[in-house]
């Protein structure tokens, strides 16, 4: 019959076997993990240049005032004058977003959608940091 207060003894011998010879695996692999292979990379191309990309800034103020590049506009306001604004835009334009931090999350989200509905595709928000 088992005795329950009997303590297991604990081998550990198994373990120590099996830890030395990975141990002698990896120094015997190690020296062979310093070999680099030489790759020929494919060179870029030089004749084009990068495009100066115009974009659409978006500044939206603790007083919930929206600002797109120069123009001012109040947040409620906001939908009607983008759709106007962005008539002549095209959809692929990138629009930075940037709010003060003490907004509340419902104030940029809505921005965010109206700015999504007219149909621009390059929506970022941008933060500091």
């Amino acid at each position: 019959m088992y005795d329950f207060n009997q303590k297991p003894e604990l081998n550990i011998t198994p373990l120590v076997d099996i830890m030395l010879v990975l141990l002698a695996i990896l120094m015997v692999t190690a020296p062979v993990m310093e070999f680099e292979e030489p790759v020929n990379l494919p060179s870029g191309s030089k004749s084009r240049q990068l495009e100066n990309v115009k974009k659409i800034t978006i500044f939206i103020n603790k007083n919930r005032q929206v600002r797109i590049n120069k123009n001012r506009y109040d947040l409620k306001d906001f939908p009607d004058s983008f759709i106007l604004f962005a008539k002549s835009k095209n959809r692929n334009t990138p629009i930075h977003i940037r709010a003060d931090k003490t907004l509340v999350y419902n104030d940029v989200m809505y921005v965010l959608k109206t700015v999504k509905e007219a149909g621009f595709l390059k929506v970022s928000l941008i933060t500091d940091g």
